[in-house]
């Protein structure tokens, strides 16, 4: 039995450079076996610690004040 799943363009990219003549599951099998995680696998764990809550605060400097500009352009 099989399952369809969606990832991103990226991740596939990934994954197809690494298969070669496996399958995509072979390949993810493989990882979880060897001990890894899912996310080892599915492309998670790809930026430096840290980046995360960067992304975060850098969003949330840039979006202050944006609901009131909104809000004064539809007045």
């Amino acid at each position: 039995m099989s399952k369809n799943i969606s990832i991103s363009d990226d991740v596939y990219r990934k994954l197809k450079r690494e298969k070669g003549d496996r399958s995509f599951s072979e390949v993810i099998e493989e990882r979880l076996e060897a001990g890894g995680k899912l996310a080892d696998v599915t492309g998670q764990k790809i930026f430096e610690e840290g980046t995360h809550e960067q992304v975060k605060e850098d969003i949330g400097r840039l979006s202050e004040g944006t609901l009131d500009r909104l809000d004064d352009e539809t007045r």
